[in-house]
This record gives structure tokens, C-alpha cells and sequence, in this order.
């Protein structure tokens, strides 16, 4: 379907030089991965990244799952407007999840956009934009089914030493809060050689790390019956030489069995972490949800964990403010929270979304009641957490270096790292000690610590050991060919992907 562009905005240039292209992505991991697809897809069409604010492709990876999430859209589409004008041959694509939902609204609000694509056809977009440029028409498709796995697009991975997997896309449960299934549709499962292969080749590229992605990653196997495919999957990830650690998301507490848990207990590079959705902590409002466990079963759950691994950090989801949520039933999510002692948690406030059977429900709460539960909440568990990371002063730690830095490294020199258990660890490096590159390990002992992450300042360089790994020196060979220079911690500068607008309510120290 095509849609004229009222905008005579056609591109006149003759320049010989390659268009240049900018992902900007809202929303979950999902959303993150499929941007590097994005990144891939429009390189391997010619394209190369943007240096700078502007370039010559936009496209907006989009989340209908957070609230606002359409005025978040079309105020950044309104941004650009103007740029647009002053710049003739620029194009705007959008996709991603309220693409799929809002399908021809988008072109309707915004008549400058040139190319639309949904959830099911992220292979359509550089097609999509050669053919609006040849048209001058907005190009609208939306597939209702995948048409091809993502996996098998070309990708420009975010990280040299670390990258994100699918194992399977889209969902099977039918929650009351959540529009995902209906915009990507019911579950499929790669196969096991598939992913293994990938996760392969990413290792031999460099990387030590990978996350394996699914909406509900622990059902993996159901479409082709095999209920224990996920466990059979980590450990066959312990088999690969070089791949240093492990993670997942995210799991659902229904479908979640010991014989998962067994292999992240049995397989060393599994890492002792996990991220345990728990929406609520009360039993009505779980059923409101159609979330079919319980209480009891979560905590069960993490109690088993931490019997196999002891030490895991547990971290989670909740939503506050669900209709018909009483005062008991929040106080029923306290006390979950208090009995479970989360590392950390990302909390929502309940919001309408369009098209979910939650958004239907009788007794929709005031704003002002959610927002005081909220902090209620919140204060909790920051004193949780600060609890938590107390508990790990005095403790070595093996962290692997990131290319992100804290906020106020500029001040303290210090560098940037994830532990084992995927707590954010900010460190120094002792006088006369080398410094590590993004991707390489050092192993250090934690001297401070606060609610939402660690710091380590060794005293000397016998406090702290570097690991040199080939994560770093694939950093050193992305610099050398982006004619970056190598510096510890930081960032290459020439990124496809921007992350700049985070798909999670986290506040960072």
C-alpha cells in the first residue's frame, strides 16, 4: 500500500558519497535486537552510520507497550519536520510494535514519514525506502505473520563483546496488561542448531558474552515439543569454547522448572542471575492478569534458585495501580517483595493501553493513588537493593568491562563493568597498572557500595587483576577499522543504533 507524500521533498542529489542512517529504538530487548537487524539490513543496502545529529535515513524502532508511547512517536517525528524540509532526500521510516498497531494513523499524523513496516516484515525496510525515493510515495506495509525468522537478516551488532540472541519471537499467553501477542504474534522457535550456530559465530567474531532473547524465553520448545529444549539449550551453550557468559530474558514464572534451574546450577558459564517477572504479589490481582501462577509458586521459585545457586541476583518486573487493585492487594506485593530481596526491579505504573482486555476493566484507579502505592513501592526496594549491594563490600569480583561509563567518570576516572551476577560495578585502575579495554575482565574487590550499583577503588595494583581477552582485542580491531581511537571505556562513536531513549524506568547513581 502506498500513500502520497504531499511534500515535494524529492530527492535531487547526484552526490556520489553513501546515505547515511541513524536507528533511533523505544522499548524492551526485543526492540533493541531488532534494531541491530535495522542497523544490518540498511549497511548491507550501502548505507554507513551517522556521525553526527543528522542523517540522511531516520528510522524509529517504536514500542506500543509503555504509556505515552504514541505522543513519544509523533513529538520526535514533529522534531524533524523541519529538518526534513531543510534537507531534501532526507527519509523517515517507522516500525517496530505501535507501527503495527497504528498501521496508515502514522502517515495520516505525520504525512512526512516515507516508509511504515511492522513487527513481522523487518527485512521489507530497505526495499521500503528505495521505494518511496523512486516514488515519492509513503510506502505502508504491514505483514500479520513473520515472513521470514530475524535471525537470517543481516545484523550490526551494538557490542563487539557481547550480543543478544533469539531463540524464539512472539507469545502464547494471553496476559490482560500486555498488546505483545497480538502485535507479534504466537510463539516460533528456532531450532537448536540455528541458534547454537549463531551464538558460534558471534564468539568467533569476539564476543564472550551473549543473552538469549524470547518473550517467554523458558517456553522455548514448545513448537516443536520439547519441554525441556531450554535447559537442553544452556547446557549445549557450556559446550562452546570462548563463550564466557550467559544470560537470559525473559523467563515466565508459570513455565519455569527445575530442570532449568539444574542448568544454570550445572553449567559454569550460565551466570548467577536471573530476571523473574513478578507483576504482582497479590493472588486476585495475578488472576485479574491471567498470569497463571501464584504467589506461593514464585517464591518457591526463588527459593529453589538460590538452594542450587547460592549468591544469584534476582531481579524483576512489577506493575502497580492494576483495576480493582485494593490496599490489601498492594500490601500482598509488599510483603513479596520484602520476602524476596530483589537486586534490583523495574516498576511500573499501571496505564491504559488500547486494545487490551485490562484497558476494559471496571475500577480503573485514580492517578493519585497509583503514583502513592508507586512510591511506596519504590522506597522499598531501594532499600532492598541498597541492602543487597551491601552485602558484597569486601567481596572480589570479576567484572567484564563495558564501553559505557558512569555519569561522573569524567570526575572520578573510574571505569565501567558488569560482575557475574549483572551488578554495575564502577572501578578504578590502581597507579601504574594497565588498563583494560571494553571487553576485556578485571578482578577487583568491592570498597563502596549503593543502592543501584558497586564501586571498587583498589588500593594498589595487587588489588586488582586484568584479564586481557579476545572481547578486547575485537575492541581494538572495530577501532582501528571505524579509525576510532582505542580508548579504555570509551565508545567508538560511530554507533548505527542509538539507545539514547531507555525503554526502562531506572534510576542510575
Amino acid at each position: 500500500m502506498s500513500l502520497t507524500i504531499p511534500s515535494p521533498a524529492a530527492d535531487t542529489t547526484t552526490s556520489a558519497e553513501p546515505r547515511t542512517y541513524q536507528v533511533r529504538t523505544f522499548g524492551c530487548q526485543m526492540n533493541v535486537h531488532d534494531s541491530e537487524r535495522m542497523a544490518g539490513l540498511l549497511e548491507d543496502a550501502g548505507y554507513v552510520p551517522a556521525e553526527g545529529d543528522v542523517a540522511d535515513v531516520v528510522v524509529f524502532n517504536t514500542c506500543a507497550v509503555r504509556e505515552n508511547a504514541d505522543n513519544k512517536l509523533y513529538g520526535n517525528l514533529g522534531q524533524l519536520r523541519q529538518v526534513k524540509e531543510a534537507n531534501p532526500g532526507m527519509q523517515i521510516a517507522v516500525g517496530g510494535c505501535l507501527a503495527q498497531k497504528d498501521r496508515e494513523t502514522i502517515v495520516k499524523k505525520a504525512p512526512w514519514v516515507d516508509a511504515v513496516f511492522g513487527t513481522h516484515n523487518v527485512g521489507a525496510l530497505p526495499a521500503l525506502l528505495k521505494r518511496a525515493r523512486h516514488n515519492n510515495e509513503a510506502q505502508l506495509e504491514i505483514l500479520e505473520s513473520l515472513d521470514v525468522f530475524p535471525s537470517t537478516l543481516p545484523t550490526k551488532r551494538d557490542s563487539v563483546y557481547s550480543g543478544w540472541v533469539s531463540i524464539s519471537v512472539g507469545c502464547n499467553n494471553t496476559c490482560t496488561f500486555c498488546i505483545v501477542p497480538s502485535l507479534r504474534g504466537k510463539e516460533k522457535d528456532r531450532r537448536p542448531g540455528e541458534i547454537l550456530a549463531e551464538i558460534q559465530a558471534l564468539v568467533d567474531d569476539g564476543a564472550v558474552e551473549v543473552t538469549l532473547l524470547g518473550q517467554n524465553v523458558n517456553s522455548y520448545g514448545v513448537e516443536f515439543g520439547d519441554r525441556q529444549a531450554f535447559s537442553k539449550l544452556l547446557r549445549a551453550c557450556g559446550e562452546i569454547k570462548g563463550l564466557e557468559r550467559v544470560r537470559f530474558t525473559s523467563p515466565h514464572p508459570a513455565a519455569f522448572t527445575d530442570d532449568v534451574i539444574d542448568a544454570m546450577a550445572e553449567t559454569p558459564n550460565v551466570m548467577p542471575q536471573l530476571h523473574m517477572p513478578l507483576q504482582s504479589g497479590s493472588d486476585k490481582v495475578l488472576k485479574d492478569m491471567r498470569r497463571s501462577y501464584r504467589s506461593s509458586r514464585f517464591l518457591g521459585i526463588l527459593d529453589k534458585v538460590r538452594e542450587r545457586i547460592p549468591g544469584a541476583a534476582i531481579t524483576t518486573d512489577i506493575i502497580v495501580g492494576f483495576p480493582g487493585e485494593t490496599e490489601e492487594d498492594f500490601q500482598a506485593t509488599l510483603d513479596v517483595v520484602e520476602k524476596s530481596r530483589f537486586a534490583s526491579a523495574f516498576t511500573f505504573q499501571y496505564s491504559k493501553r488500547p486494545g487490551t482486555p485490562a484497558a476494559e476493566l471496571p475500577e480503573q484507579l485514580p492517578k493519585s493513588v497509583v503514583q502513592e502505592r508507586y512510591e511506596r513501592l519504590t522506597a522499598l526496594q531501594d532499600r532492598i537493593a541498597a541492602e543487597e549491594n551491601a552485602r558484597q563490600l569486601g567481596r572480589k569480583v570479576e567484572v567484564l568491562v563495558t564501553a559505557q561509563s558512569g555519569r561522573k567518570a569524567d570526575e572520578t576516572h573510574r571505569l565501567s563493568g558488569r560482575s557475574k551476577d549483572q551488578r554495575l560495578v564502577h572501578f578504578s585502575v590502581p597507579a601504574g597498572a594497565e588498563s583494560p579495554r571494553p571487553g576485556d575482565f578485571v578482578t577487583v574487590t568491592i570498597t563502596e557500595a549503593a543502592a543501584f550499583h558497586l564501586v571498587a577503588d583498589p588500593a594498589s595494583a595487587a588489588d586488582y587483576t586484568l584479564r586481557r581477552s579476545m572481547a578486547g582485542d575485537a575492541w581494538d580491531r572495530s577501532q582501528a577499522d571505524s579509525c576510532g581511537v582505542p580508548s579504555p571505556g570509551g565508545g567508538s562513536g560511530k554507533a548505527g543504533v542509538s539507545l539514547g531513549m531507555p525503554s526502562l524506568p531506572v534510576r542510575r547513581a
